[in-house]
């Protein structure tokens, strides 16, 4: 039977309707088909988008728009506007003047109000929850009045300071110092916010405000900050494996199972085993540790690590999101200890096709803790290296069979237009013992990460995938395709780079991954990455499965680290209901239907935060970095164009910065379809990609902004 977008519009309509979940509609219209249920879903989302049919808070479609639809208000770093996801699946934007004393975090009710250029637009009605409760910023002073102006330039606002008694209340704080305080009115009706000071960081340029000043900034808990309630639950954390008799687990230690991580890291979330079967194929065991085991449902633990979502990685300091006794403890799957994990084993075929696999509760005891450096020194042929690992009997045959297999799931990525390495931008920041920074070093990754990479990436595949087949509600990690402006936007950098010879016609996956390597040594090729990073959307948490533009993948999820992240955590509870052999009863696919949207909407926003809070900390350190080395000429590369001027990168330490239009030696004018700045007198011409010699202008310790000049 053919649906079309008519039939299910009259039947939302039609009188007898009431607001369903897409299940039911699902059910109404006979679908059960993986391709028809893409159809229907697709027909849905275009209805949503035309406004003709609406989504209730509760994931139910309607005829009727929601009086008040409720979001949560993300303004952009600049503070200009404001998007807020609303709970009938749109995304709204909000202007500081429709606000209505609405803080960047806060939840609110907003009022749809038509459209602005691309956008729905909203306004908002009231403040339904506050999110910040604490701020850091700057005081200062005017006239006899004192204020903070916070460090998240999205806040909005500057806070007054109530001062009765200078010593008391100012805490010995001076202008021109970092303070934390706590909110103790919010905006209203054009009245400033108050806050109190609490504590006095120091001066701005110290380096040893700049971890108390992310982590306050972006709302995070200390490291070893955790409520009374996880700090009494975590007392009965026990310290070693203990299995209950007739419980359903397989024994793996027997299988020369190890782990490869960073030097530096503590808690071991996956390990690995491999070996040959008769046939040829590669029999492949990724184990993830047991978390679920040790963390239930509802438990203060579980409760904080869902309030969490993540742990937070600020440099050489960790926020986990479970207490230590978990996470560097009997969760993590340490060398020559039995430990409790969610076995994924795989055959895997000489073409990298998964011609079978099994996920069960398992139980395994590692063999050897490996590193990144030595992996990648015994592929490089370090017969140091190689001696080192030969004392673990088959460990260099192991390592040899996973560089075959990974090379081929690499391959077949590649041939199915994932797209395939792009450079991480990442840097490793090595600091003193006061905390300045005295060295910047890209983070080159060798053949050890990859292969762990392909083998975790080919594991949360098989775990959607059998999620999806079955038809089950499931939590996924999608990455969607980019917005054909935004890929016309990119055709046209790549004209304005003076490249378009490598360009292809069209611009999906696939060519985008041809475009990258035939740029290979190319000068310019850094460049195009970040258009392309720039030009892809966020990968997202999602209850519903809209594939993962990126990496290529039908279906795709989180499953490997729970330790450190909610989702994955979830999925491992999903699996084990999956895995008990019970179908879903009717009242669990209600909870879980209910449930998913909600941890996925949390989830995909606390990764935000830790994401937005690691790059904070990250552009303070670059800062102190350069202005300890404020004399020196660098050389940049420009990364962006816009009439401000020009951003550009310091190469190899990779410190971003903008060269103000006003510093150039001529009236320079934008030309915006060529993505240039053409001087009027001299016809000097700036372009992306171009190598400048340039030197610091200014510095702005408290954001973590650098201006140059150039020489």
């Amino acid at each position: 039977m053919k649906i079309s977008k008519e039939d299910v519009f009259d039947f939302i309509n039609s009188p007898k309707y009431q607001p369903m979940i897409l299940k039911q509609i699902y059910k109404h219209f006979n679908v059960y088909d993986k391709n028809s249920k893409k159809k229907l879903r697709d027909i849905m989302k275009e209805l949503l988008e035309e406004r003709r049919i609406y989504k209730t808070p509760n994931n139910r479609y309607s005829a009727k728009i929601p009086d008040q639809i409720e979001g949560k208000l993300e303004f952009i770093r600049s503070g200009k506007m404001a998007f807020v996801k609303a709970s009938d699946g749109k995304e709204y934007v909000v202007f500081p003047e429709s606000a209505k004393d609405g803080m960047h975090g806060d939840i609110v009710l907003i009022k749809p109000e038509g459209k602005y250029r691309d956008w729905y637009r909203g306004k908002v009605i009231r403040v339904i929850k506050r999110s910040l409760t604490r701020i850091v910023g700057v005081l200062i002073k005017e006239g006899k009045r004192y204020y903070v102006i916070p460090d998240e330039k999205r806040i909005g606002y500057r806070f007054a300071v109530n001062v009765r008694n200078k010593a008391k209340d100012l805490k010995g704080a001076k202008p021109g110092e970092k303070v934390y305080g706590v909110i103790t009115a919010y905006p209203k009706n054009n009245v400033p916010p108050k806050v109190t000071i609490k504590e006095v960081l120091g001066e701005i340029e110290d380096p040893k405000i700049h971890l108390p000043s992310v982590i306050l900034k972006h709302g995070l808990p200390f490291p070893d900050e955790f409520p009374e309630t996880v700090e009494s639950e975590k007392e009965k954390v026990p310290t070693k494996v203990f299995t209950k008799k007739g419980e359903d687990r397989t024994d793996f230690r027997s299988e020369l199972v190890f782990t490869i991580d960073g030097a530096d890291a503590k808690d071991f979330d996956d390990a690995v085993s491999i070996r040959r079967n008769k046939k040829g194929n590669y029999l492949l065991g990724v184990y993830i540790a047991d978390v679920s085991h040790y963390v239930k449902n509802g438990t203060a633990i579980d409760e904080e690590a869902y309030d969490r979502s993540t742990s937070v990685y600020l440099i050489n300091t960790v926020i986990p999101m479970l207490p230590v006794e978990l996470s560097n403890g009997i969760c993590s799957l340490k060398p020559k200890l039995n430990r409790l994990v969610v076995a994924l084993t795989m055959e895997i075929d000489q073409s990298g096709k998964v011609v079978d696999f099994k996920a069960e509760n398992g139980i395994i005891k590692s063999n050897r803790r490996l590193t990144y450096k030595q992996v990648n020194q015994y592929y490089e042929g370090d017969k140091r290296a190689k001696t080192s690992l030969e004392k673990t009997k088959g460990l260099t045959q192991s390592l040899d069979r996973m560089k075959e297999l990974a090379t081929i799931l690499k391959e077949n990525r590649r041939q199915r237009g994932a797209i395939i390495g792009i450079e991480s931008g990442e840097v490793a920041i090595k600091l003193d013992e006061k905390g300045h920074t005295v060295d910047i070093l890209p983070r080159n990754r060798g053949v050890g990460e990859s292969v762990i990479e392909e083998f975790m990436i080919k594991a949360n595949e098989v775990v959607a995938t059998m999620f999806m087949d079955a038809d089950l509600p499931f939590i996924y990690r999608i990455h969607e395709n980019p917005d054909s402006d935004t890929l016309l936007q990119l055709k046209e950098y790549i004209k304005a780079l003076g490249i378009e010879k490598q360009m292809p016609k069209t611009l999906d996956s696939r060519t985008i991954q041809k475009l990258l390597e035939s740029l290979k040594g190319h000068p310019l090729r850094n460049s195009v990455e970040r258009l392309v990073v720039r030009t892809m959307k966020r990968a997202i948490y999602d209850e519903s499965n809209l594939g993962h533009y990126g990496l290529a993948s039908e279906a795709y999820t989180h499953f490997t680290s729970p330790i450190r992240r909610y989702p994955d955590l979830i999925v491992h509870r999903l699996l084990k209901e999956y895995l008990s052999g019970k179908t879903f009863k009717q009242e669990r696919l209600k909870y879980w239907e209910d449930a998913l949207p909600q941890i996925a909407t949390h989830c995909t926003q606390k990764e935000r935060v830790a994401n937005e809070s690691e790059w904070d900390l990250i552009a303070l350190k670059k800062v102190d970095y350069i202005a300890n080395h404020a004399s020196e000429v660098y050389e940049v590369v420009i990364t962006n164009i816009m009439k401000i001027g020009l951003f550009v990168e310091v190469k190899d330490i990779l410190i971003p910065g903008l060269i103000h239009i006003s510093t150039l030696d001529d009236y320079f004018v934008y030309d915006e379809q060529k993505n240039i700045l053409v001087g009027e007198r001299t016809r000097t011409v700036y372009k992306l990609g171009d190598i400048l010699s340039v030197r610091v202008k200014d510095i702005d310790y408290v954001r973590g902004e650098v201006d140059f000049e150039i020489v």
